[in-house]
């Protein structure tokens, strides 16, 4: 079966995933966006998420930015990564936050409360809209993967409910020097070893401490 995995999440060294005041002006939370820059810079992220050529780090942070475009089929969100908006949509104006040709090219599924017509992008994203829980969700994403694997892309909450109910199977953090002070704490009320979790590698760079978790 395909696994669940969580690839290039960041959180600070006090343990936030992401900053206060998420919002279309500041989608990761104020001073979010400061949680990445060990990928920022990677070629793996200037190719695959910015278009460019190719950036210049290399090392242990390009190995773990390219491992996390390798061997998926499908992404599972929670609504808040879709976009700021709230509550049931008013329109379906709002068609996520990377343009007509967003950076995952393979089915995303989205979950909600609110039910809305798939939404079909170029490069080969299409967004379905998932009103009946994680693990609908996730069958859903397996089936489309079609024996690859699933990404998990977050946010905090949607992490903590997968964890909660041991069904990620892998996770890659990534530990960025920088204190945010408040925000989403990852782990706030997480056992991860009564969970069976276990660290299986770490390694470091000059911008990240790099962490794998798997379940047992």
């Amino acid at each position: 079966m395909s696994k669940l995995r969580v690839e290039s999440f960041t959180v600070s060294l006090d343990g936030f995933g992401a900053g206060p005041d998420q919002g279309i002006h500041n989608p990761l939370g104020v001073g979010g966006t400061s949680l990445h820059g060990w990928a920022l810079g990677t070629r793996t992220f200037q190719k695959n998420v910015f278009g460019g050529d190719g950036g210049s780090t290399e090392g242990i942070d390009e190995e773990f930015a390219a491992r996390g475009f390798r061997n998926f089929g499908a992404w599972i969100l929670g609504r808040n990564m879709f976009g700021p908006v709230r509550g049931p949509w008013p329109d379906e104006s709002w068609r996520g936050w990377w343009g007509e040709n967003p950076v995952y090219h393979v089915p995303v599924f989205v979950l909600t409360n609110h039910a809305r017509a798939p939404l079909v992008m170029e490069g080969g994203t299409t967004f379905y809209f998932v009103t009946e829980g994680i693990t609908a969700a996730l069958a859903q994403a397996r089936e489309a993967a079609d024996g690859k694997d699933v990404r998990l892309g977050g946010g905090v909450n949607v992490i903590q409910q997968y964890l909660h109910q041991r069904l990620i199977d892998e996770m890659h953090i990534a530990i960025s020097p920088i204190l945010l002070g408040a925000g989403e704490r990852l782990f706030q009320g997480i056992n991860l070893p009564a969970l069976g979790y276990e660290c299986t590698r770490h390694e470091h760079s000059p911008l990240a401490t790099h962490v794998v978790l798997t379940r047992q």
